[in-house]
C-alpha cells in the first residue's frame, strides 16, 4: 500500500511577468512540502467566435509552456502538471482551490478579465479560495535590500496558531527573519507564545514589535522592506491594501501577501 499522492500547489498563470513569479513561488512552495506543482491557465468562455476561442487556447499552452520552463530552469524539483480549464477565471480558480493545499497567483488577477489596482481574479480568490492563497507582486525577488522581513501578528484570535506557523514555514523555506506584531497591551503574552515559536522553529529570527497586532497598521506606519504579509482569512479584504500597485496607502512597492485558512 502506497502514501496517497500529496494535493499540489497550485499556480495560475496567463503569460505575464507577474504569473512568472507566482509560478516560480508556486515552485518554491510545492517542493519545500514534497508536493506536485499543478499550472492552471483559465481560457475565456467559448461563446464568441471559433477563431478566438482557438487563439486564446494556443496561447494558453504557450503560457503554460514558458511557465514550467520557468520553473524547470530555476532549478525545482517538481513533478509540474499543466491544464487549460475554462472560465469565468475567478470561479475556474476558486473551484481549482478545494483541491491544492494552496493557490498562487499574480497580483493583478489572471487573464484579459483582471487589470484593476488588485485584478478582481486574485481579489475574489484571495476572499473565497478553498485553502491558503498566496498574491504575489510582481517585483517580489528580495531586490537589493540587505533584509527582506515577513509581517504577521500574533493574537489570542482562535486561527492565529494556523497563520502564525504559515508564517514560520515561510520563513525557514525563504531563510528570511519574521517581525512579529505584538499588542502593547499584553507584551508578556507575545513573550510566552514567541518562546514557544522559537522552539519549533529554531532557524528562524523572530523579532516582537508593539504594534497593535495589526499587519496593515504596521505596514502603513513602517518602511521595512517587508516581502510577505501573513494574515488569517478574516483579512482577506486587506489584501488590495497590502500588494496595492503603488495605489495603497502604504509606502511598501513589493509586499506580496498570504492569506491562511
Amino acid at each position: 500500500m502506497t502514501d496517497a499522492t500529496p494535493l499540489p500547489v497550485t499556480a495560475g498563470v496567463d503569460g505575464s511577468t507577474t504569473a512568472l513569479h507566482a509560478a516560480r513561488w508556486a515552485a518554491a512552495e510545492a517542493e519545500f512540502r514534497g508536493a506536485p506543482l499543478r499550472l492552471v491557465y483559465v481560457t475565456k468562455t467559448p461563446h464568441g467566435s471559433t477563431e478566438d476561442y482557438a487563439e486564446d487556447v494556443r496561447h494558453a499552452h504557450s503560457a503554460l509552456h514558458q511557465a514550467q520552463a520557468e520553473v524547470e530552469a530555476a532549478g525545482s524539483a517538481v513533478t509540474v502538471d499543466t491544464a487549460v480549464i475554462s472560465g469565468p477565471p475567478a470561479d475556474a480558480l476558486i473551484a481549482e482551490s478545494t483541491a491544492a493545499q494552496m493557490m498562487c497567483v499574480g497580483s493583478v488577477g489572471i487573464g484579459r478579465y483582471a487589470r484593476s489596482i488588485l485584478g478582481s481574479t486574485a481579489a475574489d480568490l484571495a476572499e473565497k479560495a478553498h485553502c491558503p492563497v498566496a498574491v504575489i507582486r510582481p517585483d517580489a525577488g528580495g531586490g537589493d535590500q540587505a533584509v527582506n522581513w515577513i509581517v504577521v501578528a500574533v493574537t489570542d484570535q482562535p486561527d492565529n496558531d494556523d497563520v502564525v506557523e504559515q508564517a514560520m514555514r515561510e520563513a525557514a523555506l525563504r531563510h528570511l527573519p519574521v517581525l512579529a506584531l505584538g499588542d502593547s497591551s499584553a507584551p508578556e503574552s507575545l513573550r510566552r507564545q514567541l518562546l514557544l515559536w522559537r522552539e519549533r522553529f529554531p532557524d528562524v529570527h523572530i523579532y516582537p514589535i508593539d504594534n497593535r497586532a495589526e499587519v496593515t497598521h504596521f505596514l502603513r506606519k513602517h518602511d521595512e522592506p517587508v516581502l510577505l504579509a501573513v494574515i488569517g482569512g478574516r483579512h482577506a479584504d486587506q489584501v488590495a491594501q497590502i500588494v496595492g500597485h503603488g495605489h495603497s496607502a502604504f509606502r511598501h512597492t513589493a509586499t506580496s501577501a498570504l492569506v491562511v485558512r
